[in-house]
C-alpha cells in the first residue's frame, strides 16, 4: 500500500517555514480547542489578543495570545480532521510553539463513561492517513508521552474523575461501522475521535511536545447511536469549565519549567 512509503526525509518540496517564519516573542505554549463557540467564548473572556493569522480556502484562523493565572500562551482553534489540523499546526510550530495542549471531543466504544466525562488517551489507532506521513508504518502509535502526572494532578485538584485508554483515530465518520468498532473495542479502545494519531506523529515528527485529552460526547456502544451533548451548543457551560483544565495543565507546565 501507498502508505507503507514513510519518508523520513526533513525537507519537503513545500515547508511550513516556507509560508509562515518563526514570529519574535511567540508563546512556547498553544492550547487548543475544536468547539468554534468554545474558541471565540473564551477568547473574549481572557480578553485575547490576535498575534497570528493562518490563511486558507476556508477562510483566516487568528491566533491569540492570552493570559490566564499569571501564564501567558497562544489560544488557538483545531481543524476538524487530521489532515486540516496537522495542517494548521505545523504553521503554528513555524512560528514558534514548541508544546501543543489540545482538547477534543470523542465519541465512546464503552457506555459506562459518562457524558462529558474526561478521557486520557495512551494509545492511538491509525485508521487514518496523515500520521503515515510522519511516523513510520504501525497499526498504533503511543500518545500523550509526557504530562500525564501534571494532568492527573489538575484533574485531581479540581474533583475531576477521568479514564484513560486507548483512542480510535479515523478519517471517515460516516463510515464507522459496527464491525469496525468491535474490532477496535475489542483491541483496546475506548473511544473515537479524528486527529489524534496524526497530531502525535507530527508532533514527534517536529520534536514538539504534545498532549491531548477528550471529553466524552456521543455513545456508540448501543443498539443505535446516542448523540448525547455532541451538538456544539449542549452543556456549553460544563464544556466552558472542562476547557479551563487545557489551560490549568498550562500552567502546571510552565511552573514546573521555572
Amino acid at each position: 500500500m501507498l502508505l507503507t512509503e514513510f519518508d523520513p526525509e526533513r525537507s519537503a518540496i513545500i515547508n511550513p517555514e516556507d509560508c509562515y517564519a518563526p514570529a519574535a516573542d511567540f508563546p512556547e505554549t498553544a492550547v487548543a480547542v475544536f468547539s468554534g463557540k468554545l474558541f471565540q467564548s473564551l477568547a473574549q473572556a481572557l480578553r485575547g489578543r490576535k498575534i497570528a493569522e493562518n490563511r486558507d480556502v476556508d477562510g483566516a484562523w487568528p491566533v491569540y495570545e492570552v493570559n490566564y493565572r499569571g501564564t501567558r500562551f497562544a489560544w488557538c482553534k483545531g481543524r476538524l480532521g487530521a489532515p486540516a489540523c496537522v495542517g494548521h499546526f505545523e504553521e503554528i510550530i513555524a512560528r514558534g510553539v514548541k508544546r501543543i495542549i489540545l482538547m477534543g471531543n470523542c465519541g465512546v466504544l464503552d457506555r459506562s463513561i459518562p457524558d462529558c466525562g474526561i478521557i486520557i488517551p495512551t494509545l492511538a489507532f491509525r485508521d487514518e492517513g496523515t500520521s503515515y506521513h510522519y511516523y513510520p508504518p504501525s497499526d498504533t502509535i503511543p500518545v500523550n508521552k509526557k504530562y500525564i502526572p501534571e494532568f492527573k494532578r489538575v484533574l485531581e485538584r479540581l474533583g475531576y474523575s477521568y479514564v484513560e485508554g486507548a483512542t480510535w483515530t479515523t478519517d471517515a465518520f460516516y463510515r464507522e461501522t459496527k464491525a469496525k468498532m468491535e474490532a477496535r473495542k475489542a483491541a483496546g479502545a475506548i473511544c473515537v475521535e479524528m486527529e489524534c494519531a496524526a497530531m502525535q506523529a507530527m508532533c514527534d515528527f517536529r520534536g514538539a511536545e504534545f498532549f491531548q485529552f477528550f471529553y466524552a460526547g456521543d455513545n456508540l456502544d448501543h443498539p443505535s447511536w446516542d448523540p448525547r451533548s455532541l451538538p456544539e451548543s449542549s452543556r456549553l457551560d460544563e464544556k466552558e469549565r472542562i476547557v479551563l483544565l487545557a489551560m490549568e495543565l498550562a500552567c502546571e507546565i510552565e511552573k514546573g519549567a521555572k
